[in-house]
């Protein structure tokens, strides 16, 4: 008879679930992966980041080539290749698909290809109808894209960001809803490759997530380009007939109508709860729809642990690896350190990107920090002036009776890979004086950081 208890189960095979498995699988001998999806993989390598940021990074060389002549090159008309695009997806993916697909296969780990739900707090059922126990769960069953009640959504045959990233031809007219990352990611990749964006939004500000300094700054970079954006509007209805989608919405108090054969539903993702059965098992849900959990990842029932966008606070997929390596130790009584997320880095693929890293303005005003910042613009800094990348700024946050640095925001060219000089700043607790000593070589984007440091030293 095949085991039908383990020492661990962990419900999701993503990045979340297999860092939790391949943790419990150091000490604990019968770990066992439940995974109903049709491919195996995960949101992140399948379809989220490996395959629009490799999309992305095809259509910022795209958007190079058309500038040409700024940078006194004369380059021939150049246009995307959609087939052949959408292949070095494919191809770009494939082998982190197939390493992970191995590695859940390996016979480290008892694989079941089935959905599951729990019947008990100890139980739960697949959907073939076997029953299995553990003495521990992990649930890291990721996010589904969210359809908020607006009149007619749910009726239209509109497009999710899986069906964008697979596309194998040029769309024409896109009406994209949303303004948060997925949103802004897709609409300037879609605007591009060669379609005409409209994009909607209802907060004042596309990704409201990030600074109002930050929001603008991408609001303005888009407009340049020539994405259609409206922000602060209320969708009204949404309506789709002889092959065309019609939206109505309200802004500044005046209806507007706008039509397109596209439309992407980009409002949000929501946890994937829905199936598990949770109630049955003791685990109880925030407000925001996540399942509540302690700093261990533990969920109201002690056996039961959730990691990843099912248990928030962040949908990034470095920190769904490090809740998943947490929960596991501390579930095979290992030493866990909580997670903290003061020194949490987030990068925003738009170009200019946005990248920033521990405390901004809003967190230290709130905890009643003191602190000095400064900021210093691209536009005025010789590496980002001959690439012609003026967009943006740098931003550094210092306690102002230590110095150590608590924060820092960059809004340019490449941003994600600049926030790092800083995020090791933030993490090891380093001053704006020790950060001074470093040799910001000249000229180079990262010697940008060297000018609010310097003026942070002035204030203190």
């Amino acid at each position: 008879m095949s085991r039908t208890h383990f020492d661990y189960i962990v419900i999701g095979g993503g990045s979340g679930g297999y860092a939790a498995a391949r943790t419990a699988r150091e000490i604990r001998e019968h770990v066992a992966i439940v995974d109903g999806s049709e491919i195996l993989g995960g949101l992140c390598i399948l379809k989220g980041c490996m395959p629009s940021k490799t999309l992305i990074y095809s259509t910022e060389l795209l958007h190079l080539a058309k500038k040409g002549k700024y940078f006194g090159l004369r380059i021939p008309e150049v246009a995307a290749d959609m087939p052949a695009l959408n292949q070095r997806k494919i191809d770009t993916i494939k082998e982190f698909a197939e390493y992970r697909q191995e590695q859940l296969h390996s016979d480290r780990f008892t694989l079941f290809r089935n959905h599951a739900k729990f019947i008990d707090g100890n139980t739960i059922e697949l959907s073939d109808g076997l029953q299995l126990t553990a003495d521990y769960f992990m649930i890291a069953t990721g996010s589904v894209v969210s359809t908020p009640p607006i009149l007619g959504l749910n009726n239209v045959p509109f497009w999710t960001s899986d069906d964008v990233l697979d596309l194998n031809f040029l769309p024409e007219k896109v009406i994209i809803l949303g303004g948060g990352i997925v949103a802004c990611e897709l609409a300037q990749f879609l605007h591009r490759i060669g379609s005409e964006v409209i994009q909607i939004q209802r907060s004042p500000h596309i990704l409201k997530e990030m600074s109002p300094e930050a929001s603008t700054t991408i609001e303005s970079v888009f407009r340049d380009e020539g994405i259609q954006l409206y922000t602060d509007t209320t969708l009204k209805e949404i309506s789709h007939q002889d092959s065309r989608f019609t939206v109505t919405f309200v802004q500044n108090g005046q209806d507007i109508l706008i039509e397109a054969p596209h439309l992407l539903n980009a409002l949000g993702r929501r946890p994937a709860t829905q199936d598990l059965n949770l109630k049955a098992a003791g685990v109880t849900i925030r407000k925001t729809g996540h399942i509540e959990c302690d700093e261990t990842q533990r969920t109201a029932n002690p056996k039961i642990y959730a990691c990843g966008d099912v248990a928030g606070p962040h949908e990034i997929v470095h920190v769904a690896i490090m809740q998943g390596e947490a929960a596991a130790k501390h579930a095979t009584n290992r030493k866990a350190s909580p997670i903290h997320y003061d020194d949490l880095v987030s990068v925003v693929f738009t170009d200019p990107q946005i990248a920033c890293v521990g405390l901004n303005d809003t967190t230290l005003k709130a905890r009643g920090v003191e602190y000095i910042s400064a900021d210093y613009p691209f536009d005025d800094h010789g590496k980002s002036i001959l690439m012609g990348a003026k967009y943006g700024y740098v931003r550094v946050f210092a306690e102002k009776k230590t110095g150590i640095v608590i924060g820092a925001e960059c809004v340019s060219k490449d941003a994600g890979e600049l926030i790092h000089s800083m995020a090791v700043a933030v993490t090891m607790k380093a001053s704006v004086q020790d950060l001074l000593k470093v040799h910001w070589y000249h000229p180079t984007l990262s010697e940008i950081w060297s000018y609010p440091i310097e003026d942070i030293v002035d204030q203190m």
